[in-house]
Order: structure tokens, then C-alpha cells, then sequence
């Protein structure tokens, strides 16, 4: 029981992280997520930053959370979990 009290630990960092303010990263931040079939199996990792070259306006701006939406229903298509990205250097789930 030790073992799945200690795994339940970083999942409720995690849901008490999302219950937070979102973290600010800036442009060019490194996100990178990380999910499973099941035990012992597959696993999919992606990584990704996004950086425009100055400020677009709002109706053409894409977001980091974009990018990781999109990817998640991509992954979900092809029968795989929610991804929760990360990004560095401030470690702090983007979604």
C-alpha cells in the first residue's frame, strides 16, 4: 500500500496545481508530456515550444494550451490517453 499511497501523492500535486492560477511561461518555453497504454506498455512522449517573432494580434495568436489541445485530441484519435504537458524551466503543468 506504500507504493500506490506514494504514486497518489504527485497526481494530487498535480490536481492541486491545475486548481491554481496557470503558470506564466514565456515564448519558446520547452513543453514536453508523456502517456501510456497501460502497464509495461507503449508509452508516447511529445514535445513541443511555440515562439512568434513579435506579439500577433489576438485573433491569430496560438497559445501553448492550443497546441497541447490539439495534440491531445490527436493522441485521443488514435487511442491513446490525455497527455498533461509540462513546461520548463518553471515545472508547472500547462494543462
Amino acid at each position: 500500500m506504500v507504493g500506490a499511497a506514494a504514486a497518489a501523492q504527485p497526481a494530487q500535486a498535480a490536481e492541486a496545481a491545475t486548481d491554481t492560477t496557470p503558470a506564466d511561461f514565456p515564448a519558446g518555453t520547452l513543453f514536453a508530456g508523456t502517456t501510456s497504454l497501460g502497464y509495461e506498455r507503449p508509452q508516447l512522449t511529445i514535445k513541443f515550444s511555440v515562439a512568434a517573432s513579435e506579439t500577433p494580434p489576438a485573433a491569430n495568436d496560438i497559445t501553448p494550451t492550443d497546441i497541447a489541445d490539439l495534440l491531445n485530441d490527436f493522441a485521443a484519435s488514435r487511442g491513446w490517453p490525455s497527455i498533461t504537458f509540462y513546461g520548463t524551466p518553471a515545472p508547472a503543468p500547462l494543462n
